[in-house]
């Protein structure tokens, strides 16, 4: 994997994004000892396809995760995983909704059963 902690990612354009989206997906195709061609192949895209992805030409999202499945790279979308959290004041509100008692069932004026069948 390449090693770019020294990027600042707000500050460079979106075309220097799609080289450096690029230059990862050939450095490890290349690590993998895989052929652009192999590549495309498993990914289910043209070869002209990855090269143009590899040189910074862009391509769609769809294709980009063609290619990290085929290159074993999916957990780099691990950063898109949305994890919901409950609010305090929506946990004080399910806190308040919890039932607090058993309530009789029975006919209105009808006692309750109180015998045990111990």
């Amino acid at each position: 994997m390449m090693e770019n902690s020294n990027i600042n990612w707000y500050s460079i354009s979106d075309n220097a994004l799609l080289n450096v989206v690029g230059q990862f997906i050939q450095d490890t195709r290349l690590q993998q000892n895989k052929s652009q061609l192999q590549t495309a192949m498993a990914a289910g895209i043209d070869r002209s396809t990855l090269s143009q992805i590899e040189n910074g030409n862009g391509g769609t999202i769809l294709t980009l995760i063609q290619i990290l499945r085929v290159l074993g790279q999916l957990e780099i979308l691990k950063a898109f995983e949305v994890e919901r959290k409950i609010s305090p004041i929506q946990l004080a509100k399910l806190e308040q909704s919890k039932r607090r008692r058993a309530r009789n069932t029975g006919k209105p004026g009808e006692k309750p059963d109180l015998k045990s069948n111990w």
